[in-house]
């Protein structure tokens, strides 16, 4: 196995990104124990969740981070299902990071269930064939094993071989059937008309891709100090020619899909989409994740600077912090209306999370942190096969 270069990667720079994610790391796992110390001692009565509004911030969490992993998935097989060398240099380091993002969201997902065995019994004892939630588990969990075992066929340097492109078929296939099957426990429930529709797969995915575009803009940028001269020769090319385009691209059909989705909540007649689409749309928090974290990433990945490596960490960063706040809306926005009450009734739900929810996505976040962290560090995340 040779690391495809013609310059040597700054690895002090690598080693010092590599320590103070870990010191992130290890700060917010003590944090995140402490904040979420009441699930032990309350169980569920510590989250601010009720019979109206049943998932709040970790199962937004959940979506956020198992969507991003999806999202890495499709970057990686860019090269190692399609064959594209240009992304070969980064396809390693997607592939950890979609190990990375899929635990950490098994993690939230674990911990706003109370009792994470349940996650482990529920396929293999309760074959409920009828719920896409038995058959997300079972493609998630496939999906996680198929990306081990591809990871662990390069860590080998095995990129090209028919079982290695087999496994990674394998997991591109099994993940869009996760995805789709994530998207259809929204998309199928017509009780939550804010949720219900057949382009909820479609949505997820679009923005699942964006996801993984931005965490690769964000960290790898974050791994070699924002200069891109510190890089490995393709690692700095596909930063540098394909990225930015791939990711403006995207970002912009994202943008798009949100406009048309929002004029439509905002304009339909019905009620149970209208009315919690106007509390969302009249939200701080949608203005900022609409222009600080779309058009403004937009406008930097139209402009000449696009290929400088602060300006991709600044746009993948505010992709990110955008892609959580519409996760978060969108899962608490289709429960705003109160269910068999229906918009008539005078109060939408409310929720704020509570300390312990904040504790399980510290936690969980920070546990995922330092297993990207440990990947970068001991794992050799540039390398790729010659050519």
């Amino acid at each position: 196995m040779t690391t495809a270069t013609n310059l040597v990667p700054c690895e002090a720079c690598i080693s010092r990104i590599s320590n103070l994610r870990i010191g992130a790391g290890a700060v917010g796992i003590v944090l995140g124990v402490i904040a979420a110390i009441g699930l032990l001692v309350q169980g569920h009565a510590s989250f601010n969740t009720d019979s109206n509004l049943a998932w709040g911030l970790p199962a937004a969490t959940y979506v956020f981070f198992v969507l991003t992993s999806t999202g890495l998935t499709f970057v990686a097989s860019l090269a190692t299902v399609f064959g594209l060398k240009d992304f070969y240099p980064i396809a390693k380091r997607c592939i950890w990071g979609a190990i990375a993002t899929l635990v950490t969201g098994f993690i939230a997902l674990g911990l706003e269930i109370g009792n994470p065995i349940r996650m482990l019994w529920v396929i293999p004892t309760n074959f409920a064939t009828s719920s896409p939630m038995w058959w997300m588990g079972l493609f998630y969990t496939s999906y996680l094993f198929l990306l081990i075992w591809k990871f662990l066929l390069v860590q080998k340097g095995d990129w090209t071989s028919t079982h290695s492109k087999a496994i990674g078929i394998a997991s591109l296939v099994t993940v869009i059937f996760a995805h789709a099957t994530l998207g259809s426990v929204f998309g199928m429930m017509a009780m939550r008309p804010f949720w219900f529709g057949g382009m909820v797969p479609v949505y997820f995915l679009i923005t699942a891709a964006l996801s993984g575009l931005a965490f690769i803009m964000l960290f790898i940028n974050l791994d070699y100090g924002m200069n891109h001269g510190n890089m490995t020769e393709g690692a700095r090319r596909a930063m540098t020619r394909d990225m930015p385009a791939i990711f403006g691209l995207v970002l912009g059909l994202v943008l798009v899909f949100t406009l048309a989705r929002t004029a439509t909540g905002l304009w339909t007649n019905v009620t149970e989409i209208k009315v919690p689409m106007q509390y969302i749309v009249g939200s701080f928090w949608f203005q900022a994740e609409l222009w600080l974290g779309m058009v403004l990433p937009l406008a930097l990945m139209l402009s000449p600077y696009r290929t400088n490596a602060k300006v991709q960490t600044l746009a993948g960063l505010l992709v990110i912090l955008a892609l959580f706040i519409g996760r978060y809306e969108y899962v608490i926005g289709g429960q705003l209306v109160p269910l068999f009450k229906g918009a008539w009734y005078p109060d939408l739900s409310t929720y704020t999370p509570s300390l312990t929810e904040w504790g399980v996505v510290i936690l969980a976040a920070s546990l995922g942190l330092l297993l990207y962290a440990y990947g970068d560090k001991k794992l050799r995340l540039d390398d790729s096969p010659n050519g």
